[in-house]
């Protein structure tokens, strides 16, 4: 009946870097706990979407109103509030949810996908995937401790989902619990030890921790996996202004700016960039 197959809303490097840049670099920066990200205004952008959502139906309204996010989001959001009002279930309530994250209410989508997470009648792969989601849209609308709250609910049913894990271990590293940052990053690679996004966010995570050296192990594995990696080489930058190496730093930083100008990678490489002309070195 449904497709259970886990998709995050773009990704956990894509959107919940998104995230970081959005609620002011709390994993490259170390601001300490992020501010609520800003949401953009729904005429002038809307944010992004899960390319194939978890399905917890199976009906044409269904199919047809998630196709409709894509270019018309309002639109899908009037269909599905009209479709749950005859009587359109989880399918109307969880296309609903999605419009209103794309629309830029993430906190209410979050709830939303939370609550039917919670009583879906699918199997356990599709609800840790609503879960998943909501976690996600947690985050966008910058509750770390929410979104920690439900990706651990999504584990509970899919434990060695390596994306939810990835994705649990970025909460944690905003809410300042590197501890289990590390394991939960350390059990994705366990499950896939050529997970690029892992190794930089265990990386990441070694990082703040002082353990330099083994963050940029991590960092030269993932940057050998996939050489292009605008965040691995992020953080690679990061970790060679930490070392003293300012110039290979701005080489880093440079390549992201210049290979995946669009990226949020590229937002927070810039911003790099600018404290690195600034002033000292800051993590």
């Amino acid at each position: 009946m449904q497709n259970t197959h886990r998709n995050p809303l773009t990704g956990p490097l894509a959107a919940l870097l998104a995230v970081a840049v959005l609620g002011g670099g709390w994993w490259w920066m170390e601001a300490g706990p992020p501010a609520p990200a800003a949401v953009p205004e729904a005429a002038e952008e809307v944010l992004p979407l899960p390319p194939e959502p978890p399905r917890v139906a199976d009906s044409p309204d269904y199919e047809a109103c998630l196709a409709q996010l894509r270019d018309d989001a309002q639109g899908a959001l009037r269909v599905a509030e009209a479709w749950e009002a005859r009587g359109g279930g989880d399918g109307a309530r969880h296309c609903s949810a999605l419009a209103m994250l794309a629309l830029g209410e993430p906190e209410r989508a979050a709830a939303r996908l939370e609550a039917l997470a919670g009583r879906a009648a699918v199997g356990p792969t599709a609800r840790a995937a609503v879960f998943g989601q909501a976690g996600q849209a947690w985050m966008v609308a910058g509750q770390a401790v929410r979104a920690y709250g439900a990706f651990t609910l999504a584990l509970a049913l899919t434990p060695a989902d390596p994306e939810l894990l990835v994705d649990r271990a970025i909460a944690a590293g905003i809410l300042g619990r590197l501890a289990d940052s590390l394991a939960d990053t350390e059990r994705a690679l366990a499950v896939d030890g050529t997970r690029v996004e892992a190794l930089v966010y265990h990386a990441a995570a070694l990082r703040r921790l002082d353990r330099v050296q083994e963050a940029m192990r991590d960092v030269e594995r993932a940057l050998a996996l996939e050489p292009g990696s605008p965040e691995a080489l992020l953080e690679r930058g990061i970790l060679r202004q930490l070392q003293g190496d300012t110039a290979g730093a701005r080489a880093d930083w440079e390549s992201v700016v210049a290979g995946s100008p669009d990226s949020a990678a590229a937002d927070m490489a810039e911003q790099n960039l600018a404290l690195n002309a600034a002033g000292p070195a800051r993590r």
